[in-house]
């Protein structure tokens, strides 16, 4: 039995520094649009990544008849829409509403949630968090105070077997072996256990409580680990606003293990493909929705995993392979990630996914993940270790080493040979 339990008051701590940022949220969605230079970008929140085939078709349309055709993937499960005209944001919202991508317009930049893809599918976490994941949408839509969400806060709904749960979300709900669920904020350490039914609710709550906190610090902040509280300050009032909404829990560890998102190929009753640096042209879009077997779900590690229909796995992966999605799970592509670069980026020095597709060679067998960036702000980049790969502004890249939070740097490597044999180095 879970007891409720009581908290002290919420208090700004001297010890700590927030993050007060010098403007508005400007995060994209599609009621706002971003220009970029190859036009007008649009953000589609697809929460946990789960995409009916209408909606997937919807998507594709909007990319054929409003941008340049292909469907991006980012590194939250959502779809981005790029080479938009700006003055098509009236054509585009319609056709989402009408799609049931857009349920609730003020809240619309706030929907994002990741969810383990093989939830149900696989045989493997503790349950299915398909529920959560419905009741979680519908109570953040319904929730006035959730529309002044940053589009940057997200959640993450694991199904226990840790593969969401290391992706830095600010809401994270874990299932548990002995049937409920753990919320945690943030990087804490420390985590509140609540009955697996009350796990959604307890997750706006959360969200919620963090709006107050912000308002309290009088700072511009958009993400859990912004915020100057001591640790354990938040998590204590997250407990009361529980208390208050009738909530029990207990205070309890953090579970820490992880495992990785799906590898391509044949899982469970499911297909599992990488797209390429998260660019899918339409027809690959249009082959995935044929083969499904009833719905489309989006990872955050840029793949799609397809419930199959039986007898037909094996064909299917062939026919997903033949677009040139990858389905094999030793390519080196599963090891390899870029921005936008140029020419769709104004900032970037390079036209990164060029190269970093022309870098697939060279690279070993093993070794660190490569993130190729046109400029420092690195957007996109991946959480964990990893190999930064930036270009510099007099020509060239600088290599980097991020392994558990610590960076080395390397010197900028103008002769592409060189820069290649380094490549090699790192991942044999």
């Amino acid at each position: 039995m879970l007891a409720a339990m009581s908290t002290p008051a919420l208090r700004s701590s001297p010890q700590a520094t927030a993050v007060s940022r010098d403007r508005g949220d400007a995060c994209p969605g599609t009621l706002r649009l971003h220009m970029a230079d190859d036009g007008a970008l649009a953000r589609v929140r697809v929460p946990g990544g789960v995409l009916t085939v209408r909606q997937a078709d919807a998507l594709a349309d909007a990319a054929e008849r409003l941008g340049d055709g292909d469907l991006h993937l980012t590194s939250r499960g959502n779809v981005q829409l790029r080479g938009l005209d700006d003055g098509c944001g009236g054509d585009l919202a319609g056709l989402l509403d009408a799609a049931g991508l857009l349920p609730s317009r003020g809240h619309e930049r706030a929907r994002n949630i990741v969810a383990s893809p093989l939830s149900g599918l696989d045989g493997r976490g503790a349950l299915d968090v398909r529920p959560w994941l419905t009741a979680l949408d519908a109570a953040l839509c319904a929730s006035e105070a959730a529309q002044d969400l940053s589009g940057r806060f997200l959640f993450a709904l694991d199904d226990g077997r840790g593969d969401v749960a290391g992706l830095d979300a600010d809401v994270t709900v874990r299932a548990t072996a002995d049937g409920g669920a753990h919320l945690a904020l943030g990087a804490a350490g420390e985590a509140l256990a609540v009955p697996v039914e009350e796990a959604a609710r307890a997750a706006l709550l959360a969200a919620e409580t963090f709006l107050e906190a912000v308002r309290a610090s009088g700072a511009r902040v958009w993400r859990v680990e912004e915020l100057a509280l001591s640790d354990g300050e938040l998590l204590d009032a997250v407990g009361r606003r529980l208390t208050a909404g009738g909530i029990r829990h207990e205070t309890r560890s953090r579970e820490t293990g992880r495992t990785d998102g799906p590898p391509p190929g044949v899982v469970g009753d499911a297909l599992s493909v990488h797209v390429p640096l998260g660019r899918l042209p339409a027809d690959q879009w249009r082959e995935l929705t044929r083969v499904t077997a009833g719905e489309l779900r989006l990872t955050p590690w840029r793949g799609v995993v397809l419930p199959t229909r039986a007898g037909h796995a094996d064909e299917s992966l062939a026919r997903l392979a033949a677009t040139g999605l990858v389905t094999d799970p030793h390519s080196p592509w599963l090891r390899v990630g870029a921005c936008i670069g140029r020419p769709g980026c104004a900032k970037s020095q390079a036209d990164v996914r060029t190269d970093a597709a022309g870098s697939l060679g060279a690279l070993g067998p093993h070794g660190l993940p490569l993130y190729w960036s046109g400029c420092e702000r690195r957007c996109g980049h991946p959480r964990g270790d990893r190999v930064d790969v930036v270009a510099a502004p007099d020509g060239g890249y600088r290599l980097s080493t991020a392994v558990r939070g610590e960076e080395s740097r390397t010197s900028t490597m103008n002769d592409p040979a060189r820069l290649a044999a380094a490549l090699a180095e790192i991942t044999s």
